[in-house]
């Protein structure tokens, strides 16, 4: 099994590995029934024995336990969005007016029953609607996703308030088991208590985690509740599970977004550009801008110096579908993996990638750059990228990069057509030192329009099968071969980070796997390895009871031939310009 399959093998279980508790018949709630200290932005999970059934009429809502006030509404009849499948093209969509939204943050006050979170006009009749970020019109959601027997329902954002109690209400009919066991939740038989205060407004980390053990349940949650422009970096640290949710800021700072693990934690929603078109009186995809495509899983809009590190985020469905868009300024990407359909992943502002995986279908990167590609791989069925740059900046550059077809055949590395009778005369993709497999021998796609200032270049390109160099006889005239020595300096400059994004890009190191104890023999070897994300690369010093080893300074440290005065605690220091991270002590023991 190919690690991307094994990815979407796993992707495959949300919340199921998700501690449920409050049995009652057979259904298990989360949380569970008179449950206290449950962060506001929860999701409510229903488990049940058997596969249920969405119906398509019914309600579900959450009442002010105390007032017995209607809190939320989600109204079944309503369609979730726009549907390729229903009809083709997006349905006409008319957004929520910016002045009814704005200001929204953490408070439900003149609330309408049933209004997008917390709106001040009802909910469309024609599609379901919730404010993500607080600062934009409504996305079309889903309001229940079943993955098997698993039933999430998702209340609007931001209408859940510390220190209150509610009771759930779910009308016959809005969900059924084949044995018609499950009749609904009326009365008070569902009820659960929000924490009584929200995490510190002067923390530097936050902890996501779908069970309701961390600060937040959501990522969502958890990027609303940092304020706008912080001038201090915060952290918020994902723990393993499965996220499924539009995620959508703008106007945030210094944030960075950690996982457990990068397997293990996967943000993932199904949208697309027909489910979420773009609203028709907004300008998008400029940058700098206000507003940008609508339809990724994750979604970073005019922020900067974001960080994403150690984690999986995936769009479900197919077509014009970003697993991320980046638009802002000094961006970074670490140790991610992105998979997308058509468009996975849209740059749009200076952004630093590296030690990353991009899947996709297809003009599998989009945008108008700058972007810098270090140490990552690239896997599509199409053509790679489609760079819109102009002459304002640079556009894709790749360094020590893979270029991997999908499937079966060829494909080309870029394309720069005429589009919508738009030309991109200035487009931009450069590759040094890049494995490549499936390319065909012309090496590039179509190119419109006035070509001279088109700069398609490779420098040493070299097969993934056998390392040997690329056959580039054939490659299109309108590209070119850099050479040395008389492109040296081209060389050098496109191998500069600062030099392609107008910025040095630096992050501290962030030690993502810890060293792990063992016992052996006298004898045998012992190894202890450590994983870091660090900008630019970090320097390694092992020790052992907290004094240097000599020459111990990669990643992994090999002991071998034990003796017993090696029995000790190591630690490792990972450090660049930026800062120092020192390990979790660990034990060795000889016998």
């Amino acid at each position: 099994m190919t690690r991307h399959a094994a990815l979407l093998s796993a992707a495959t279980l949300p919340f199921l590995l998700l501690t449920l508790s409050a049995q009652s018949g057979s259904v298990t709630r989360f949380p569970a029934d008179k449950a206290a200290g449950v962060n506001p932005d929860t999701h409510l999970v229903l488990t049940f024995r058997n596969p249920p059934v969405l119906g398509k009429l019914g309600q579900i809502r959450i009442y002010d336990a105390s007032t017995d006030k209607l809190v939320d509404m989600l109204d079944l009849s309503i369609p979730p969005g726009p549907s390729a499948a229903a009809g083709g093209p997006a349905a006409p969509y008319t957004p929520v007016p910016y002045e009814y939204v704005v200001g929204r943050r953490y408070t439900n006050a003149n609330t309408i029953p049933g209004t997008p979170s917390g709106g001040a006009v009802p909910t469309s009749p024609d599609f379901q609607l919730t404010i993500i970020g607080g600062f934009t019109d409504a996305f079309h959601f889903y309001p229940v996703i079943i993955h098997d027997n698993v039933v999430t329902i998702y209340p609007h954002n931001n209408l859940l308030e510390y220190s209150k109690t509610y009771y759930v209400q779910i009308d016959p009919g809005a969900l059924t088991l084949a044995d018609g066991s499950f009749k609904g939740i009326s009365g008070k038989a569902w009820t659960f208590t929000t924490k009584k205060n929200p995490p510190s407004a002067d923390a530097e980390r936050f902890v996501v985690s779908g069970d309701g053990k961390g600060d937040f349940n959501t990522v969502q949650g958890a990027i609303d509740f940092v304020p706008d422009r912080s001038p201090r970096r915060v952290t918020i640290f994902i723990r393993n599970g499965m996220y499924e949710e539009i995620v959508y800021f703008r106007n945030k700072a210094n944030v960075t977004f950690l996982g457990e693990d990068r397997e293990k934690v996967v943000v993932q929603y199904a949208n697309n550009e027909v489910f979420n078109p773009h609203p028709s009186n907004i300008s998008t995809n400029e940058w700098p801008g206000t507003f940008p495509s609508r339809r990724a899983a994750f979604m970073v809009d005019n922020s900067t110096g974001i960080h994403l590190i150690n984690f999986t985020i995936r769009n479900t469905t197919r077509g014009q579908a970003e697993g991320l868009l980046l638009m802002g300024e000094r961006n970074i990407v670490s140790h991610l993996t992105v998979v997308g359909s058509g468009d996975a992943l849209q740059i749009n502002g200076p952004v630093y990638l590296t030690d990353s995986l991009i899947v996709g279908d297809g003009d599998t990167i989009l945008g108008r750059g700058p972007a810098f590609f270090h140490r990552t791989e690239l896997q599509s069925n199409g053509v790679f990228m489609w760079i819109r740059n102009t002459a304002a900046n640079h556009g894709n550059v790749f360094v020590n990069s893979t270029f991997r077809k999908r499937g079966n055949g060829t494909t080309e590395l870029a394309r720069a057509p005429i589009n919508n009778g738009r030309a991109y005369p200035n487009a931009e993709a450069v590759l040094i030192n890049c494995l490549l497999e499936g390319i065909s021998p012309v090496g590039w796609g179509a190119m419109g329009g006035d070509t001279t200032n088109m700069r398609y270049w490779e420098y040493n390109s070299t097969n993934l099968s056998d390392g040997q160099p690329v056959d580039v006889s054939q490659r299109k005239p309108e590209s070119r071969q850099l050479a040395l020595p008389k492109d040296a300096e081209i060389i050098a400059n496109y191998s500069s980070p600062a030099y392609v994004l107008g910025w040095s890009p630096e992050m501290a190191p962030r030690i993502l796997s810890q060293p792990e104890g063992m016992t052996v023999a006298i004898g045998q070897a012992a190894t202890f390895s450590v994983k870091a994300a660090a900008v630019p690369d970090a320097t390694y010093q092992w020790l052992k009871n907290g004094q240097p080893i000599p020459g111990a300074m990669q990643s992994t440290l090999q002991l071998n031939n034990t003796k017993a005065s090696d029995a000790a605690r190591y630690t490792v220091a990972v450090t660049n310009g930026s800062g120092r991270a020192v390990s979790s002590p660990v034990s060795l023991v000889v016998k």
